[in-house]
C-alpha cells in the first residue's frame, strides 16, 4: 500500500507520444494562450481606464476577464511544459496547485456569470432605481463574495485531500483534478466526497437559482415593455446568454468525463473535452464583450487608431 507521504509526484497518463509534431503543438499552444493573455489583460486595461466604463456591468466583467487569466495561467504554462517533456510526472504540490486554481476559476466563472445576470435583472426590470440598488459597496460586496467563498471552499477541499493515503499516483488526464487523486484513495473518502457534493451543488443551483429567476423576470418586463427595453436587453443579454452557455457546455463535458467512463472515446477527443472549458471561455468572452458592447468597442478601435498612427 502506498500512503500519503510516499506519493510525492503523479504520473499524468493521458499524453501519448506526438514526435516531431510536440514543437508544432508547443506552438499553438502558447500561441493561444498569448491570445488569451493579451485579450483579456487588454479589456481589463481599458475597463480600468476609462472612467466611462466604471459601471457595474463594465466592474463585473473585469472581475470576469481576471477569472479568465487565473484560469489560463493555472493551465497552460503547464500545458506547455508537459509537451516538450518526455516524463509526464508533476510534483504532488504543484498538482494540488493545480488543482486549486482549476476548481477555484469553475466556481469563480459561474458565480460571476450569476452576478452578471442579477445586474441585468436590475437594469433592465428597474432601470429608475438602478443606481440606488446597484450601489458601490454592493458592487464590491458581490465581488468578494464572487472570490472569496470558493477560494475558501478549495482551501478546505484540499485540507481534506491532501492527507489521503493514496494507493497509486496515476492520474488519466493531461492536468491534476481532485476526483482523480480521490479516486487513487485507499482511505476512507465519504467526508471529501460530501463536502464536495455539497461545495458544489450549493455554488452550481445557488447561481442556477439566481440566473433563472433574474431571465425569468427580464422576459416578463420584455413581453410587457415597449420595442426600446426589448433592444435593451437582446443587446446587454446575449453576450452573457453566450458566455453562460460556452462555460456550461464545457463543465458539462468535464463533469461527464469525470463520472463516467470515456474509454470509447479516442483519447484527444477526450482531450479536447477536459480542456474546452479552460480554454473556449477565456478565449471567446473577451471576443464576444468587446465585439457586442459598443462601449468597449468604440473604446478599443480608438486605442488601436491611435497606436497605428
Amino acid at each position: 500500500m502506498m500512503n500519503s507521504t510516499q506519493v510525492s509526484y503523479f504520473t499524468l497518463a493521458a499524453y501519448f507520444d506526438t514526435g516531431g509534431f510536440k514543437y508544432l503543438c508547443f506552438m499553438f499552444i502558447l500561441s493561444l494562450y498569448m491570445l488569451i493573455v493579451c485579450s483579456n489583460v487588454l479589456l481589463i486595461v481599458v475597463i480600468c481606464m476609462n472612467r466611462s466604463l466604471h459601471e457595474p456591468m463594465y466592474l463585473f466583467l473585469c472581475s470576469l476577464f481576471v477569472n479568465e487569466l487565473f484560469g489560463s495561467s493555472g493551465l497552460f504554462p503547464f500545458l506547455l511544459v508537459q509537451i516538450l517533456s518526455d516524463i509526464h510526472t508533476v510534483s504532488a504540490p504543484l498538482c494540488f496547485l493545480q488543482i486549486y486554481c482549476v476548481h477555484t476559476y469553475g466556481a469563480v466563472e459561474y458565480l460571476n456569470l450569476a452576478v452578471m445576470s442579477y445586474d441585468r435583472y436590475l437594469a433592465i426590470c428597474y432601470p429608475l432605481q438602478y443606481n440606488t440598488h446597484m450601489t458601490s459597496s454592493k458592487i464590491a460586496t458581490l465581488i468578494a463574495l464572487t472570490w472569496l467563498f470558493p477560494c475558501f471552499a478549495m482551501v478546505v477541499l484540499l485540507s481534506l485531500t491532501s492527507p489521503l493515503q493514496l494507493c497509486g499516483n496515476i492520474i488519466y488526464k493531461v492536468y491534476c483534478d481532485t476526483y482523480s487523486v480521490v479516486k487513487l484513495s485507499c482511505s476512507d473518502t465519504n467526508a471529501i466526497n460530501v463536502y464536495g457534493l455539497i461545495a458544489t451543488f450549493s455554488t452550481i443551483f445557488g447561481s442556477l437559482l439566481l440566473i433563472l429567476y433574474s431571465y425569468m423576470k427580464i422576459i416578463l418586463v420584455c413581453f410587457s415593455g415597449s420595442k426600446q427595453t426589448r433592444q435593451k436587453a437582446v443587446s446587454t443579454c446575449t453576450p452573457h446568454l453566450v458566455s453562460l452557455l460556452n462555460f456550461s457546455v464545457g463543465a458539462c463535458f468535464e463533469v461527464l468525463q469525470s463520472r463516467f467512463d470515456m474509454n470509447s472515446l479516442p483519447n484527444v477527443l477526450r482531450i479536447f473535452l477536459s480542456l474546452y472549458f479552460l480554454t473556449c471561455p477565456p478565449l471567446f468572452n473577451p471576443l464576444v464583450y468587446g465585439l457586442n458592447l459598443s462601449k468597449i468597442r468604440v473604446i478599443c478601435k480608438s486605442l488601436i487608431s491611435n497606436a497605428d498612427n
